[in-house]
């Protein structure tokens, strides 16, 4: 199953209403040609990209960082759809520009992802001209934090940027959430899925969709206060969710566990989840649950390494951030410590906070992501 966060749709919508002028990226060189009218696939590096452009392109690109794929997936173009037609069409057809990068690789690459956008900007520089006037760079989920991050280590190419229910505030936090959700699992619901948190078997990972991910939901929903206890225990939202669709976020939580634990320790050399001193609670028994949950030590460089997909609360353009309540794969936390990191930082001034109360992960209508795009320099 190949995972990829988009939301494209309601992004046309927002950008139909905006306009202006604007400066971002680099200086132009000597090379380039008119645009092509239409998109244009090829690759970049190790990326495939595509670049579409209006016959009445206002001078404005718009650059999409995507969600997160599974590691095993084929690398691919995003191309989200918007009712009948590619999210593309839908983008150029209001005047803009639209350019997207499968990065090098699937799996966690936020940090690689950085230099993958900023690779295709530069690309868009080189071969057309003339330049974009305006250059704004949307990412959702992993693509969130790329955005976020890119804010920070080169905001000087962008006009502003938009990062949307990303892992934004606290990385270690979302990746020991991930593995907490499976351990605290594994001690409600022993033997469901095989293997460990930190050794999910290449079976489960090949099986999940077809097989385990029934399993888990069936689990949860024939004993529906064990799922209450382990939300309770682990932070999973509850309000504004039904007993299946809690179960379903359970089960979309424990995925990323399963598809990531093995790519994560090889992209950090090591193994970086560490619960050897958590103190559970919310359970109806919290001395059993500490006594009997797995325990986990952290290979301590590994863990330090989870730095290179940390913002520093310090970005260099203009940000818009947003969030639902109810995030269950993205907790709503990262929204709330990253608007203090940047407030801390003396960056206030360029950080646009959107909060939106609902249950889901990136679960945001059109108006909600107009308003959000909407706060960037137009």
């Amino acid at each position: 199953m190949t995972r990829i966060r988009r939301w494209w749709p309601a992004m046309a919508i927002a950008l139909a209403a905006c306009g202006g002028d604007g400066n971002g990226g680099q200086d132009p060189d000597d090379e380039g040609e008119p645009p092509v009218v239409g998109c244009t696939d090829g690759t970049l590096g190790a990326s495939l990209i595509r670049v579409c452009f209006p016959a009445d392109w206002n001078g404005g690109l718009v650059i999409y960082a995507h969600g997160y794929v599974q590691p095993d997936a084929p690398l691919a173009i995003p191309d989200d759809p918007f009712g009948p037609a590619p999210a593309d069409e839908v983008i150029t057809s209001l005047g803009y520009a639209y350019a997207t990068t499968s990065y090098r690789d699937n799996g966690l690459v936020a940090d690689l992802a950085v230099e993958d956008v900023a690779d295709l900007e530069d690309e868009v520089r080189r071969t057309v001209r003339p330049d974009p006037t305006r250059v704004y760079l949307a990412g959702v989920s992993e693509g969130g934090l790329v955005a976020a991050l890119a804010a920070e280590r080169q905001g000087e190419r962008y006009t502003g940027v938009l990062a949307a229910c990303g892992p934004i505030g606290d990385f270690v936090r979302q990746l020991d959430y991930f593995n907490d959700v499976r351990v605290v699992f594994d001690y409600f619901f022993p033997g469901v899925i095989p293997g460990s948190a930190i050794e999910p078997p290449a079976s489960v990972r090949s099986g999940w969709e077809a097989t385990y991910a029934p399993a888990v939901i069936a689990a949860l929903t024939a004993d529906p206060d064990a799922m209450q206890e382990l939300a309770t225990v682990t932070g999973v939202p509850t309000a504004g969710v039904d007993a299946a669709g809690l179960a379903a976020a359970i089960a979309e939580v424990l995925s990323y566990n399963v598809y990531g634990s093995a790519d994560v320790q090889d992209r950090v050399g090591g193994q970086p989840y560490d619960n050897a001193e958590r103190v559970y609670a919310g359970s109806s028994n919290d001395t059993a649950l500490n006594d009997d949950v797995a325990r986990f030590t952290a290979n301590i460089l590994a863990r330090a390494s989870l730095s290179r997909y940390e913002t520093q609360g310090s970005p260099e353009v203009e940000i818009s951030i947003l969030h639902t309540s109810g995030d269950a794969v993205v907790p709503f936390f990262h929204q709330v410590v990253y608007e203090q990191e940047v407030q801390s930082s003396g960056a206030g001034a360029l950080l646009t906070r959107t909060d939106v109360d609902r249950f889901g992960h990136c679960n945001f209508s059109s108006d909600e992501l107009l308003a959000a795009f909407s706060a960037l320099p137009q």
